[in-house]
Protein backbone atom coordinates (compact mmCIF):
# COMPACT_ATOMS: atom_id res chain seq x y z
CA UNK A 1 0.00 0.00 0.00
CA UNK A 2 1.05 3.58 -0.60
CA UNK A 3 3.13 5.51 -3.11
CA UNK A 4 6.41 5.47 -1.15
CA UNK A 5 9.18 3.03 -2.06
CA UNK A 6 8.94 -0.06 0.18
CA UNK A 7 12.44 0.72 1.46
CA UNK A 8 11.06 3.90 3.06
CA UNK A 9 8.07 2.45 4.91
CA UNK A 10 5.83 -0.58 5.21
CA UNK A 11 2.19 0.23 5.97
CA UNK A 12 0.75 -2.23 8.47
CA UNK A 13 -2.75 -1.46 7.26
CA UNK A 14 -5.51 -3.43 5.57
CA UNK A 15 -6.54 -1.99 2.22
CA UNK A 16 -10.30 -1.38 2.23
CA UNK A 17 -10.78 0.06 -1.26
CA UNK A 18 -14.29 -0.71 -2.46
CA UNK A 19 -15.48 -1.56 1.05
CA UNK A 20 -16.23 1.93 2.32
CA UNK A 21 -17.56 5.13 0.78
CA UNK A 22 -16.52 8.62 1.82
CA UNK A 23 -19.11 10.64 3.74
CA UNK A 24 -20.02 14.24 2.94
CA UNK A 25 -18.39 16.62 5.42
CA UNK A 26 -21.65 18.01 6.88
CA UNK A 27 -23.18 14.54 7.25
CA UNK A 28 -20.00 13.17 8.81
CA UNK A 29 -19.81 16.03 11.29
CA UNK A 30 -23.40 15.42 12.40
CA UNK A 31 -22.74 11.70 12.81
CA UNK A 32 -19.56 12.30 14.86
CA UNK A 33 -21.26 14.78 17.18
CA UNK A 34 -24.27 12.50 17.70
CA UNK A 35 -22.19 9.55 18.89
CA UNK A 36 -20.78 7.81 15.83
CA UNK A 37 -17.04 7.20 15.99
CA UNK A 38 -14.93 9.17 13.53
CA UNK A 39 -12.86 6.09 12.66
CA UNK A 40 -15.92 4.33 11.23
CA UNK A 41 -16.21 6.84 8.37
CA UNK A 42 -13.92 8.52 5.87
CA UNK A 43 -14.19 12.16 4.86
CA UNK A 44 -14.17 13.14 1.21
CA UNK A 45 -10.60 14.09 0.33
CA UNK A 46 -10.16 17.82 -0.20
CA UNK A 47 -9.15 18.61 -3.77
CA UNK A 48 -6.75 21.55 -3.52
CA UNK A 49 -7.06 24.59 -5.78
CA UNK A 50 -4.18 25.59 -8.04
CA UNK A 51 -3.46 28.54 -5.74
CA UNK A 52 -3.32 26.22 -2.72
CA UNK A 53 -0.93 23.78 -4.43
CA UNK A 54 1.32 26.69 -5.39
CA UNK A 55 1.30 27.77 -1.74
CA UNK A 56 2.35 24.25 -0.69
CA UNK A 57 5.33 24.29 -3.06
CA UNK A 58 6.33 27.78 -1.95
CA UNK A 59 6.10 26.78 1.72
CA UNK A 60 8.10 23.61 1.09
CA UNK A 61 10.96 25.56 -0.44
CA UNK A 62 11.07 28.26 2.24
CA UNK A 63 10.77 25.91 5.22
CA UNK A 64 12.76 22.89 4.01
CA UNK A 65 15.86 23.60 6.12
CA UNK A 66 13.78 24.38 9.21
CA UNK A 67 11.90 21.08 8.89
CA UNK A 68 15.14 19.22 8.13
CA UNK A 69 16.78 20.53 11.31
CA UNK A 70 13.77 19.47 13.40
CA UNK A 71 13.92 16.00 11.82
CA UNK A 72 17.66 15.78 12.45
CA UNK A 73 17.29 16.74 16.13
CA UNK A 74 14.55 14.15 16.68
CA UNK A 75 16.56 11.48 14.88
CA UNK A 76 19.62 12.24 17.02
CA UNK A 77 17.49 12.04 20.18
CA UNK A 78 16.09 8.67 19.10
CA UNK A 79 19.53 7.26 18.35
CA UNK A 80 20.96 8.61 21.62
CA UNK A 81 18.18 7.21 23.80
CA UNK A 82 17.15 4.04 21.96
CA UNK A 83 20.46 2.93 20.49
CA UNK A 84 20.95 1.21 17.15
CA UNK A 85 18.46 -1.66 17.54
CA UNK A 86 15.34 0.42 17.07
CA UNK A 87 12.17 0.20 15.00
CA UNK A 88 10.32 3.34 13.95
CA UNK A 89 6.54 3.08 14.25
CA UNK A 90 5.01 6.17 12.71
CA UNK A 91 1.39 6.96 13.47
CA UNK A 92 -0.59 7.00 10.24
CA UNK A 93 -0.96 9.18 8.51
CA UNK A 94 0.63 12.47 9.63
CA UNK A 95 3.54 10.60 11.20
CA UNK A 96 4.39 8.62 8.06
CA UNK A 97 6.45 11.21 6.12
CA UNK A 98 8.18 12.19 9.37
CA UNK A 99 9.11 8.58 10.08
CA UNK A 100 10.52 8.27 6.56
CA UNK A 101 12.64 11.38 7.07
CA UNK A 102 13.97 10.12 10.41
CA UNK A 103 14.82 6.76 8.81
CA UNK A 104 16.62 8.51 5.94
CA UNK A 105 18.58 10.74 8.33
CA UNK A 106 19.78 7.79 10.38
CA UNK A 107 20.82 5.98 7.20
CA UNK A 108 22.55 9.02 5.71
CA UNK A 109 24.33 10.36 8.80
CA UNK A 110 24.75 7.29 11.05
CA UNK A 111 24.72 4.49 8.43
CA UNK A 112 21.93 2.80 10.37
CA UNK A 113 19.30 0.85 8.45
CA UNK A 114 16.26 1.13 10.70
CA UNK A 115 12.99 -0.69 9.98
CA UNK A 116 10.06 1.70 9.60
CA UNK A 117 6.39 0.82 9.78
CA UNK A 118 3.31 3.00 9.66
CA UNK A 119 0.55 1.88 12.03
CA UNK A 120 -2.84 3.10 13.17
CA UNK A 121 -3.82 4.71 16.44
CA UNK A 122 -7.35 5.98 17.04
CA UNK A 123 -8.65 8.25 19.77
CA UNK A 124 -11.28 6.32 21.72
CA UNK A 125 -10.15 2.92 20.40
CA UNK A 126 -6.40 2.80 20.96
CA UNK A 127 -3.48 1.47 18.97
CA UNK A 128 -3.48 -1.39 16.46
CA UNK A 129 -2.28 -4.22 18.67
CA UNK A 130 -1.94 -6.59 15.71
CA UNK A 131 0.57 -4.17 14.23
CA UNK A 132 2.50 -4.12 17.51
CA UNK A 133 2.55 -7.92 17.60
CA UNK A 134 3.80 -8.03 14.01
CA UNK A 135 6.72 -5.68 14.78
CA UNK A 136 7.64 -7.55 17.94
CA UNK A 137 7.64 -10.84 16.03
CA UNK A 138 9.73 -9.47 13.14
CA UNK A 139 12.22 -7.62 15.35
CA UNK A 140 12.63 -9.44 18.68
CA UNK A 141 14.64 -7.44 21.17
CA UNK A 142 14.36 -4.17 19.25
CA UNK A 143 13.05 -1.00 20.87
CA UNK A 144 10.04 0.62 19.23
CA UNK A 145 9.99 4.40 18.83
CA UNK A 146 6.58 5.93 18.06
CA UNK A 147 6.65 8.97 15.76
CA UNK A 148 4.09 11.60 14.80
CA UNK A 149 4.17 14.94 13.05
CA UNK A 150 3.18 17.31 15.83
CA UNK A 151 1.19 17.63 19.03
CA UNK A 152 -1.99 19.62 19.50
CA UNK A 153 -3.44 19.51 22.97
CA UNK A 154 -1.89 16.08 23.55
CA UNK A 155 -4.86 13.77 22.96
CA UNK A 156 -2.92 11.21 20.91
CA UNK A 157 -0.07 11.31 23.42
CA UNK A 158 -2.52 10.26 26.14
CA UNK A 159 -4.12 7.60 23.90
CA UNK A 160 -0.67 6.15 23.19
CA UNK A 161 0.29 6.07 26.88
CA UNK A 162 -2.97 4.34 27.85
CA UNK A 163 -2.79 1.87 24.95
CA UNK A 164 0.83 0.83 25.59
CA UNK A 165 0.19 0.43 29.32
CA UNK A 166 -2.74 -1.88 28.55
CA UNK A 167 -0.73 -3.83 25.94
CA UNK A 168 2.22 -4.31 28.31
CA UNK A 169 -0.05 -5.49 31.13
CA UNK A 170 -1.83 -8.02 28.89
CA UNK A 171 1.25 -9.49 27.24
CA UNK A 172 4.02 -8.88 29.74
CA UNK A 173 5.94 -6.73 27.26
CA UNK A 174 7.96 -3.63 28.10
CA UNK A 175 7.28 -1.23 25.26
CA UNK A 176 8.09 2.44 25.82
CA UNK A 177 5.13 4.76 25.38
CA UNK A 178 7.14 7.84 24.47
CA UNK A 179 6.26 9.76 21.32
CA UNK A 180 8.72 11.68 19.14
CA UNK A 181 7.40 14.60 17.06
CA UNK A 182 8.80 17.41 14.95
CA UNK A 183 6.85 20.15 16.69
CA UNK A 184 5.52 20.01 20.25
CA UNK A 185 3.61 23.26 20.89
CA UNK A 186 1.47 21.33 23.38
CA UNK A 187 4.50 20.69 25.62
CA UNK A 188 3.49 17.07 26.15
CA UNK A 189 6.45 15.00 24.86
CA UNK A 190 10.18 14.98 25.61
CA UNK A 191 11.44 14.09 22.11
CA UNK A 192 10.81 16.99 19.74
CA UNK A 193 12.59 19.06 17.15
CA UNK A 194 11.04 22.36 18.21
CA UNK A 195 8.32 23.73 20.45
CA UNK A 196 7.48 26.39 17.87
CA UNK A 197 4.03 26.05 16.32
CA UNK A 198 5.23 26.36 12.74
CA UNK A 199 3.90 25.04 9.46
CA UNK A 200 5.19 21.60 8.55
CA UNK A 201 4.35 21.55 4.81
CA UNK A 202 3.04 17.98 5.00
CA UNK A 203 0.20 19.33 7.19
CA UNK A 204 -1.08 21.36 4.23
CA UNK A 205 -2.46 18.35 2.36
CA UNK A 206 -4.10 15.02 3.02
CA UNK A 207 -3.28 11.78 1.21
CA UNK A 208 -1.25 13.42 -1.56
CA UNK A 209 1.58 14.15 0.88
CA UNK A 210 1.17 10.97 2.95
CA UNK A 211 1.71 8.22 0.40
CA UNK A 212 -1.84 8.41 -1.03
CA UNK A 213 -3.18 6.66 2.07
CA UNK A 214 -6.40 7.72 3.78
CA UNK A 215 -6.81 8.29 7.48
CA UNK A 216 -7.25 4.96 9.24
CA UNK A 217 -10.52 3.13 9.75
CA UNK A 218 -11.74 0.69 12.36
CA UNK A 219 -15.20 -0.77 11.87
CA UNK A 220 -16.16 -4.26 13.00
CA UNK A 221 -17.72 -5.27 9.68
CA UNK A 222 -14.48 -4.34 7.88
CA UNK A 223 -11.72 -5.16 10.35
CA UNK A 224 -11.55 -8.67 11.78
CA UNK A 225 -9.91 -9.62 15.08
CA UNK A 226 -6.60 -10.52 13.39
CA UNK A 227 -6.62 -7.74 10.78
CA UNK A 228 -4.63 -4.55 10.85
CA UNK A 229 -6.70 -1.36 10.98
CA UNK A 230 -7.89 -0.30 7.54
CA UNK A 231 -7.20 2.49 5.06
CA UNK A 232 -7.89 3.37 1.43
CA UNK A 233 -5.15 3.72 -1.14
CA UNK A 234 -6.00 6.57 -3.51
CA UNK A 235 -4.27 5.33 -6.66
CA UNK A 236 -6.39 7.68 -8.75
CA UNK A 237 -4.52 10.65 -7.24
CA UNK A 238 -1.10 9.43 -8.39
CA UNK A 239 -0.62 12.26 -10.90
CA UNK A 240 -1.11 14.80 -8.10
CA UNK A 241 1.00 13.01 -5.48
CA UNK A 242 3.78 15.07 -3.85
CA UNK A 243 4.64 12.57 -1.09
CA UNK A 244 8.09 11.70 -2.40
CA UNK A 245 8.79 15.29 -3.48
CA UNK A 246 8.23 16.38 0.11
CA UNK A 247 10.65 13.90 1.72
CA UNK A 248 13.26 14.30 -1.04
CA UNK A 249 13.25 18.09 -0.69
CA UNK A 250 13.73 17.93 3.10
CA UNK A 251 16.28 15.11 3.10
CA UNK A 252 18.79 16.89 0.85
CA UNK A 253 19.59 19.29 3.73
CA UNK A 254 20.56 16.64 6.29
CA UNK A 255 24.33 16.69 5.85
CA UNK A 256 24.67 20.45 6.22
CA UNK A 257 22.61 20.42 9.44
CA UNK A 258 23.92 17.26 11.13
CA UNK A 259 26.50 18.97 13.33
CA UNK A 260 23.99 21.54 14.57
CA UNK A 261 21.48 18.78 15.29
CA UNK A 262 24.03 16.78 17.28
CA UNK A 263 24.87 19.85 19.38
CA UNK A 264 21.22 20.61 20.09
CA UNK A 265 20.56 16.97 20.94
CA UNK A 266 23.40 17.03 23.50
CA UNK A 267 22.00 20.18 25.10
CA UNK A 268 18.53 18.64 25.15
CA UNK A 269 19.68 15.46 26.90
CA UNK A 270 21.23 17.44 29.76
CA UNK A 271 17.76 18.58 30.83
CA UNK A 272 15.52 16.53 33.11
CA UNK A 273 12.81 14.91 31.00
CA UNK A 274 10.11 15.98 33.48
CA UNK A 275 11.05 19.61 32.85
CA UNK A 276 10.11 19.26 29.22
CA UNK A 277 6.57 17.95 29.78
CA UNK A 278 4.26 20.58 31.29
CA UNK A 279 1.03 20.09 29.29
CA UNK A 280 0.80 23.89 29.08
CA UNK A 281 -0.97 23.65 25.74
CA UNK A 282 -3.80 21.67 27.28
CA UNK A 283 -4.34 24.38 29.89
CA UNK A 284 -4.54 27.05 27.21
CA UNK A 285 -7.22 25.06 25.39
CA UNK A 286 -9.24 24.72 28.60
CA UNK A 287 -9.19 28.52 28.83
CA UNK A 288 -10.49 28.82 25.27
CA UNK A 289 -13.16 26.26 26.09
CA UNK A 290 -14.37 28.43 28.97
CA UNK A 291 -14.17 31.70 27.00
CA UNK A 292 -16.26 30.35 24.13
CA UNK A 293 -18.53 28.14 26.28
CA UNK A 294 -17.78 24.96 24.33
CA UNK A 295 -19.04 21.81 26.03
CA UNK A 296 -16.81 19.29 24.23
CA UNK A 297 -13.07 20.04 24.34
CA UNK A 298 -12.58 17.71 21.35
CA UNK A 299 -14.15 20.44 19.19
CA UNK A 300 -11.08 22.63 19.84
CA UNK A 301 -8.06 21.78 17.69
CA UNK A 302 -4.95 23.83 18.49
CA UNK A 303 -1.86 24.31 16.39
CA UNK A 304 -1.15 24.76 12.70
CA UNK A 305 -1.44 21.06 11.85
CA UNK A 306 -4.71 20.48 13.68
CA UNK A 307 -6.28 23.73 12.44
CA UNK A 308 -5.46 22.68 8.89
CA UNK A 309 -7.23 19.37 9.49
CA UNK A 310 -10.32 21.20 10.76
CA UNK A 311 -10.47 23.26 7.57
CA UNK A 312 -9.81 20.28 5.29
CA UNK A 313 -12.21 17.71 6.73
CA UNK A 314 -14.44 19.08 9.48
CA UNK A 315 -17.11 21.81 9.73
CA UNK A 316 -15.31 24.82 11.20
CA UNK A 317 -17.07 27.43 13.34
CA UNK A 318 -14.19 29.88 13.61
CA UNK A 319 -10.42 30.08 13.45
CA UNK A 320 -8.35 31.83 16.11
CA UNK A 321 -4.90 33.18 15.19
CA UNK A 322 -2.21 34.77 17.31
CA UNK A 323 -1.64 37.44 14.68
CA UNK A 324 -2.89 37.98 11.14
CA UNK A 325 0.61 38.49 9.72
CA UNK A 326 2.00 35.20 11.07
CA UNK A 327 4.00 33.80 8.10
CA UNK A 328 3.00 30.22 8.94
CA UNK A 329 -0.71 30.92 8.47
CA UNK A 330 -1.00 31.85 4.78
CA UNK A 331 -2.62 28.52 3.92
CA UNK A 332 -4.92 28.74 6.98
CA UNK A 333 -6.19 32.16 5.90
CA UNK A 334 -6.60 30.93 2.31
CA UNK A 335 -8.61 27.87 3.38
CA UNK A 336 -10.72 29.92 5.81
CA UNK A 337 -11.52 32.42 3.06
CA UNK A 338 -12.43 29.64 0.61
CA UNK A 339 -14.80 28.07 3.15
CA UNK A 340 -16.24 31.33 4.48
CA UNK A 341 -14.98 30.72 8.02
CA UNK A 342 -14.46 33.79 10.26
CA UNK A 343 -10.96 34.39 11.60
CA UNK A 344 -10.40 36.08 14.98
CA UNK A 345 -7.12 37.45 16.27
CA UNK A 346 -6.19 36.57 19.86
CA UNK A 347 -2.85 37.91 21.01
CA UNK A 348 -2.92 35.70 24.12
CA UNK A 349 -2.89 32.50 22.06
CA UNK A 350 0.22 30.41 22.80
CA UNK A 351 -0.30 28.44 19.58
CA UNK A 352 -0.05 30.07 16.15
CA UNK A 353 -3.69 29.25 15.60
CA UNK A 354 -6.61 27.17 16.78
CA UNK A 355 -9.54 25.68 14.86
CA UNK A 356 -12.94 25.39 16.52
CA UNK A 357 -15.41 22.92 15.05
CA UNK A 358 -19.01 24.08 14.85
CA UNK A 359 -21.10 22.44 17.60
CA UNK A 360 -24.06 20.72 15.95
CA UNK A 361 -27.45 22.31 16.58
CA UNK A 362 -25.87 25.60 17.65
CA UNK A 363 -25.70 27.49 14.34
CA UNK A 364 -26.47 30.84 15.96
CA UNK A 365 -23.67 30.83 18.49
Amino acid sequence: MGSYPPGDVIFLLKEINGLIRETETEDREELIQTGHHYSEMLPIEYRPTKEYIELFHQTLQTSAKKVALAVAIVAELIQATKGNNVVIASLARAGTPIGILIKRYLESIHRLHIPHYSISIIRGKGIDENALLYMLDKHPGAKIQFVDGWTGKGAITRVLQKAIKSFNEKLGTHLDDDLAVLADPGHCVSKFGTREDFLIPSACLNSTVSGLVSRTVHRQDLIGPTDFHGAKYYREWLSEDVSNLFVDTIAKHFHELADTAKQQCSMHLIQDEEQWITWSGERDIQRIQQDYKINDINLIKPGVGETTRVLLRRVPWKILVNRMDNPYLAHILLLAHDRGVPVEERSDLSYSCCGIIRPQGEDNR
